[in-house]
């Protein structure tokens, strides 16, 4: 999962909760550029007789400049609605607060709670050992075992808390080596061990709906844009993400230590600094033992809880046992798990809460991600009761004559190098309803269309300041720009191509995407 309560200012990913004191040139010019377009918009009659249409857009651009740009903290540009929807009579503010939480809030602050607890009694660090240590032995089975821990913990709890975790028992490993060979001949080491689990905690965040705030953002997006639409399920979502993410890895894997970083046969890896990194962690103490109980569980849950259809098999979900199972979703699955942690009690002295997860747990929570969400569930919402959405999707007729399998590209390609400077989660939220709006025009199933968007926005892997991922491992001052642009170029064109090729043979199939037909519900419910 995306996310975190620490930041700076280049985690543009994580809603900016920090700035520095002075603005930067890009951030001022979006700061004048926003107001001046949002004005300059309201000049203009876009769809005659349908005012609302014009003002809508005034306030997507407004809200997109400030966006991309960073000018203000992203949680703060996400409020806009609430403020211009009222005066610019789109929407009174009552009917528009409630868009800001949902089942998909719900479903991620569930989710974050269990991560939260996770970090606090270690849980991912013994996780990631273990790992390692099964893996490890030469060097780049190292790098595969850091990459494969970093992953498997991305797809479940803070990909920047992953990266903070994992580099300090990286750079253990580093030093170790350093010590023993040298630093220049240990330099490919290094450099490929830092990238690898930046990468690899991109690539896991794919793999699941809570693994990056993009996937929820598709989840709720969708469902405001096709109320009468299937709802996407956790289990349809990981049984195409996990194949992406393994892929993803296996090539990055590679690339960084047979292509790019190849070790010297005769530097090895001394497993001695991972021993003493397990032994810091003592005993598995009863927290530990609850907490990995209720991680399963949940995980568990999740995935069967509805019905997958997989082409001619269907595996049914458990929640069709129960009385009343079609109002129960994976929100309800969150927060049950989530809250059962706050009756376990502890056991270990000196425990900080008298249970296992405590009153210290929910400061804790990113809610400036919330208000992101929320501000790019109004945008969404804001399309639909203007007829902003049908408006821009008449302006794109003339993509219902390419391929569908190179309009994906085209989309993941334009994607991936969009999120290299921009917000993910906030270039997803502006994207994904006018693709939705795109794909009822084109007479092209709305998904093809936004689920590889979303996917390609947590793949730039080019930029330290891409991804909070990239930008903590640039900060272990291991790796220079130049190879990280790079790699990471390579890599972006190599999964634009994965998320094209597994989501137009897999995809299609666990989201029954007919290619050339337009479901019902694409036209009864936008």
């Amino acid at each position: 999962m995306t996310g975190t309560t620490q930041q700076t200012p280049s985690e543009r990913d994580h809603a900016g909760l920090s700035h520095p004191s002075r603005r930067s040139t890009s951030q001022k010019i979006g700061l004048w550029l926003g107001p001046i377009l949002f004005f300059v918009t309201l000049l203009f009659d876009l769809q005659p007789g349908e005012p609302a249409v014009t003002r809508m857009a005034a306030v997507a651009l407004l809200m997109a400049a400030w966006w991309i740009s960073d000018a203000i903290p992203l949680f703060a540009t996400a409020l806009l609605p609430l403020i211009l929807f009222p005066l610019l009579g789109i929407e009174r503010t009552g009917a528009t607060a409630p868009v800001y939480f949902n089942s998909t809030i719900v479903l991620f602050v569930g989710g974050f709670m269990i991560a939260l607890t996770m970090e606090k009694w270690d849980v991912h660090r013994r996780i990631a050992l273990w790992i390692i240590s099964r893996v490890g032995g030469g060097a780049r089975r190292i790098v595969l075992g850091f990459m494969i821990a970093a992953a498997f913990l991305s797809m479940w709890i803070s990909n920047t808390a992953t990266a903070i975790m994992m580099i300090p028992i990286g750079l253990a490993v580093v030093l170790r080596m350093e010590e023993d060979f040298g630093e220049a001949r240990t330099h490919a080491f290094s450099v490929s061990l830092m990238l690898a689990i930046a990468y690899a905690c991109s690539a896991g965040g794919l793999a699941t709906l809570v693994g990056t705030p993009p996937n929820l953002s598709l989840q709720r997006i969708f469902a405001i844009s096709f109320p009468d639409a299937p709802a996407i399920t956790f289990g349809q979502w990981i049984l195409m993400g996990l194949p992406m993410s393994i892929v993803l890895i296996i090539i990055a894997w590679l690339l960084l230590t047979r292509v790019f970083f190849r070790v010297p046969d005769e530097v090895s890896v001394d497993g001695e600094a991972l021993n003493e990194e397990k032994a810091k962690l003592g005993p598995v103490a009863f927290e530990e033992r609850a907490v990995l109980i209720v991680f399963a569980l949940t995980a568990v849950l999740w995935v069967f809880r509805a019905p997958i259809d997989i082409g001619a098999l269907t595996i049914p979900g458990w929640s069709q046992l129960l009385p009343y199972g079609s109002l129960i979703d994976d929100a309800t699955v969150a927060i049950t798990m989530a809250s059962i942690l706050f009756l376990v009690p502890t056991r270990s002295e000196g425990a900080t809460s008298a249970t296992v997860m405590g009153p210290d747990v929910l400061p804790r929570l990113p809610w400036n991600i919330v208000l992101l969400f929320g501000g790019g569930f109004a945008l969404a919402h804001g399309f639909q009761v203007t007829g902003l959405a049908e408006f821009l999707g008449g302006k794109f007729m003339g993509l219902a004559s390419v391929p569908p399998l190179l309009l994906i590209l085209m989309i993941c390609l334009g994607i991936t190098f969009l999120t290299e400077l921009t917000s993910n989660t906030a270039t997803t939220e502006m994207v994904l309803p006018v693709l939705a709006s795109v794909g009822v025009a084109t007479g092209i199933h709305p998904l093809l269309l936004m689920i590889p968007a979303t996917i390609s926005a947590s793949c730039a892997f080019m930029m330290p300041v891409a991804t909070p991922p990239n930008a903590v491992v640039f900060g272990s001052e291991r790796v220079r720009i130049a190879e990280m642009a790079r790699v990471g170029v390579v890599l972006n064109v190599v999964g634009a191509l994965v998320i094209t090729l597994i989501f137009y043979t897999l995809g299609t199939l666990l989201f029954e995407i007919e290619l050339g037909v337009l479901p019902d519900w694409a036209t009864s419910g936008g």
